[in-house]
């Protein structure tokens, strides 16, 4: 168990602003919101934007507003034309009072002591721009599940490859989130992950300009933009429930490679203007590698892996402290 976990000294005051953007979610938003009353940690703003759902989702976020009233310090509950994930954000964002911002999709579900445990380690840390812990796994009726070598659901344990989303996306990426390269920027530059349901420091957010339409992949986006001004923490302790069914983009895998590579051409654009004073030493080591390897004429990391699967010839070495294969001409 960490540590920090068992302090008592530490006060825990701040508001915390849960923003849930939906779409869609007609089945599940009832119980993603119940999950965020069910919270053991009391100061929470919960504000919730339908991007103009076609089924009953308003309907249903409006029957939990009594309730949601009663429980939370505030709450914002609005419909709107359907303008995507990125901009609903942003207007979450704009609206949100909270020292810390909680990013939760209305199809997922929190573990009760969620946000105590991250605030928690957040308010012990103050270096620390993103705390977040392990996802479990769940079908589209609520029943534990998780996931074989081809990410198909399966309900015996035994033959099981993945057991929570944490443990496929550490397998994936070949380290362990409770290394010190979790949450660093060039870990994230080389690929993207992150489990879900993480609680951000709200200071750390004005710094960056978290969502553009120029960066498909928000989530992705974002940890780019955060990882290059304070460190991340990963909790080895199950605080989410991850959702899966038919509609979630990240099963959508061709969608996804699409979205990622758009996010990161214009985070290579960003990175040419960057301002190196206010960034952590991290971002410059790999903006120098970066620029070392395109006057070689070897293709971004991106690229490299886009081409390991068209059978190409490459070497070993090692680049931002991670293994990958370089262009061989």
């Amino acid at each position: 168990m960490e540590t920090f976990l068992n302090k008592k000294d530490i006060k825990l005051d701040k508001l915390v602003s849960v923003i849930i953007p939906s779409y869609n979610h007609e089945k599940y938003i009832q119980e993603a919101i119940k999950s965020v009353i069910n919270q053991t940690y009391k100061n929470i703003e919960l504000l919730v934007m339908d991007d103009g759902s076609k089924d009953s989702t308003w309907q249903k976020i409006c029957e939990m507003k009594p309730e949601s009233k009663e429980r939370f310090t505030q709450i914002h509950f609005e419909t709107k034309e359907n303008e995507g994930v990125s901009k609903t954000l942003q207007k979450l964002l704009n609206i949100a009072t909270g020292d810390y911002i909680y990013y939760f999709s209305s199809d997922d579900i929190m573990k009760p002591e969620a946000i105590e445990i991250l605030i928690k380690f957040l308010e012990s840390h103050p270096k620390h721009v993103l705390a977040v812990g392990n996802d479990d796994l769940t079908d589209t009726e609520g029943k534990p599940c998780y996931w074989d070598k081809k990410r198909n659901i399966v309900y015996d344990k035994q033959k099981a490859v993945y057991y929570t989303f944490a443990d496929f996306l550490q397998k994936d990426c070949h380290f362990k989130f409770t290394s010190k390269k979790f949450g660093t920027y060039g870990s994230f530059y080389y690929q993207n992950y992150m489990p879900n349901g993480y609680l951000v420091r709200k200071s750390a957010l004005k710094k960056i300009k978290p969502y553009t339409p120029k960066a498909p992949l928000e989530d992705y986006f974002l940890m780019l933009q955060l990882s290059k001004y304070g460190k991340m923490k990963y909790i080895d302790k199950i605080l989410f429930s991850y959702r899966i069914h038919d509609s979630n983009t990240f099963s959508q895998t061709e969608k996804m490679k699409e979205m990622e590579r758009q996010t990161r051409e214009y985070e290579e654009k960003i990175l040419e203007k960057i301002d190196e004073s206010e960034v952590l030493p991290e971002v410059l080591k790999v903006k120098k590698h970066g620029y070392y390897y395109k006057k070689q004429g070897i293709p971004f990391v991106f690229e490299i892996q886009k081409q390991i699967k068209h059978g190409e010839r490459y070497r070993i070495i090692k680049l931002f402290g991670i293994k990958i294969k370089e262009y061989k001409k």
